[in-house]
């Protein structure tokens, strides 16, 4: 894999998109006296979100109702659970939620509640997906997922002809194996390959952190119900399907985003350039959806408007329907494809038809030979 640094943007057209663009939308919560980060109504959503995950919770090691009640409270905690990544963490990672980082940073640490490590995600997602996004060995997000193909610069197998009916059952294992190993794979590779640049002894302390983080995250998730008398099968079933309808969620919502019809997988030529500015190139890899919805706009975290975060991401994304169509008016007036879906089922037939397309798809080089 190719280090941070090695592909840059040339923009050979001297492009004023984007600059154009961000005139407007600050001039936009200027004119209106608005600040870019989180108002009541996020707040609001804040607490909605944490209370659908940590209530289920206390109602199963307190109450302990029947086998079947407690599975439905499992589910409705992976939704919470999905809900705190892509509305809460998501925006207090990136600096979006408040202009204080003492409140970004605590909320930014709810992605402990999936196991996950603050520092891995802000490498893979902040730098590498936001900056390299859909650039094949870069963007780690499209990186063949061990029996999933995500963008036609790899080489295919045979059974991926299968992978738009299998992808589901690995999308389900996506937030476990978070918790239980992704973070330390991430860790080893990114400590070798220099996209985290911090010294020995912080990389030591980092990874003691993830460690002590990983054991509270299911000594409380796994051990408290134990404690609480709950049996072993039962806890390890809600679980497995908390998780598994998390991992479902967060996979498909950031896919139908990315891997979808329409977008490019551009690479660097010899020189390690990419020969597009880095707005128009975000606009070229990224599509948004059901933009019309107000619950999925409302539960996805603006994640449906990915265009806007890609180009805004340190703007809250509640302010993301009220930015949209001056994004979408400064494309068009450059002429510069705004993508988008209609509908969630647009965007979901899209994303299957990608997964057959890849799967079909031959090597690259040999398709150049």
């Amino acid at each position: 894999m190719k280090i941070k640094g090695q592909v840059k943007f040339v923009d050979n057209d001297k492009s004023k998109f984007f600059m154009t663009l961000k005139k407007r939308v600050d001039n936009y919560f200027t004119e209106n006296n608005i600040s870019k980060h989180a108002n009541g109504a996020m707040v609001i959503k804040t607490i909605v979100l944490l209370a659908v995950y940590i209530v289920p919770f206390l109602a199963i090691v307190i109450i302990q109702p029947s086998f079947l009640v407690m599975n439905l409270l499992w589910l409705l905690m992976g939704f919470g659970l999905a809900g705190i990544g892509m509305s809460i963490m998501h925006d207090a990672n990136h600096g979006a939620y408040s202009a204080n980082n003492t409140v970004n940073f605590w909320l930014g640490h709810t992605l402990n509640m999936v196991g996950g490590s603050v520092t891995n995600w802000k490498l893979q997602h902040n730098i590498l997906h936001h900056t390299y996004t859909n650039i094949a060995y870069m963007d780690e997000d499209i990186d063949d997922k061990l029996v999933l193909r995500f963008n036609p610069h790899t080489k295919v197998k045979a059974y991926q002809r299968l992978q738009f009916i299998y992808a589901f059952l690995f999308y389900g294992i996506m937030t476990i194996y978070w918790a239980l190993l992704k973070d330390f794979v991430q860790f080893n590779r990114y400590a070798k390959n220099g996209v985290n640049p911090a010294g020995k002894k912080e990389k030591r302390i980092l990874l003691a952190r993830m460690i002590i983080d990983k054991a509270l995250y299911f000594f409380v998730s796994v051990g408290i119900p134990l404690l609480a008398g709950i049996p072993v099968a039962y806890v390890l079933t809600g679980f497995l399907l908390m998780h598994f309808a998390a991992g479902i969620i967060l996979t498909v919502v950031f896919q139908l985003a990315h891997t979808v019809e329409g977008t490019t997988h551009p690479l660097p030529n010899d020189a390690g350039d990419i020969e597009n500015c880095w707005a128009i190139h975000q606009l070229n890899t990224t599509v948004n959806f059901s933009k019309g919805n107000p619950f999925l706009t409302w539960y996805l975290g603006g994640l449906n408007y990915q265009v806007e975060h890609h180009l805004f991401s340190r703007v809250c994304h509640i302010h993301y329907p009220a930015i949209a169509p001056i994004v979408k008016q400064t494309a068009e007036e450059f002429g510069i494809p705004y993508l988008e879906n209609k509908t969630f089922g647009i965007a979901f037939r899209s994303h299957m038809a990608t997964l057959k397309r890849f799967g079909k798809l031959p090597d690259i080089d040999e398709a150049l030979a």
